[in-house]
C-alpha cells in the first residue's frame, strides 16, 4: 500500500530552502550586473561560479522540497559552491554594493547547506 502522507518541513529544512532561493536569486542578478560592470567581473570563471552557484541553490531547494533521501549530499555540494561564490565576489567587491550583498547571501545559504548535509 502507497503511503501518501509526506512529513512536514522542519523550520531549519524550511529556511534552508528560502535560503537557496534567495541565493539562487541574488547569484543570476549579480552575473548581469557583472556583465555590466565587464573586464574581470564578466569573466568566464567569475559568471560560472555565479551561475554554479545559482544552480544548485535552486537543485538543493527542489531536493529538500521533495523530502529526497539524499538532499544532504545535495547541500554539501551546495554548501561548497555558495563558500566559493562569497569568497570571488567579495575579492571583487570593493565598494560594490551588490558584490557585497551577494557574498553575504551565498555566506547565509552556505551555513544553513552545511547544517543540513550534517
Amino acid at each position: 500500500m502507497a503511503h501518501t502522507a509526506t512529513q512536514s518541513l522542519t523550520s531549519e529544512m524550511q529556511e534552508c530552502i528560502t535560503n537557496c532561493l534567495d541565493c539562487h536569486s541574488i547569484c543570476v542578478q549579480t552575473a548581469g550586473h557583472c556583465l555590466d560592470r565587464g573586464v574581470t567581473h564578466a569573466s568566464r570563471q567569475h559568471q560560472t561560479t555565479l551561475f554554479d552557484c545559482a544552480q544548485i541553490c535552486a537543485t538543493s531547494a527542489d531536493f529538500m522540497l521533495r523530502q529526497s533521501p539524499i538532499h544532504g549530499m545535495v547541500c554539501a555540494t551546495c554548501a561548497e559552491a555558495c563558500r566559493r561564490c562569497a569568497d570571488a565576489c567579495e575579492r571583487m567587491a570593493g565598494d560594490d554594493e551588490m558584490m557585497l550583498r551577494c557574498a553575504e547571501v551565498c555566506r547565509r545559504c552556505a551555513e544553513s547547506c552545511e547544517r543540513m548535509a550534517a
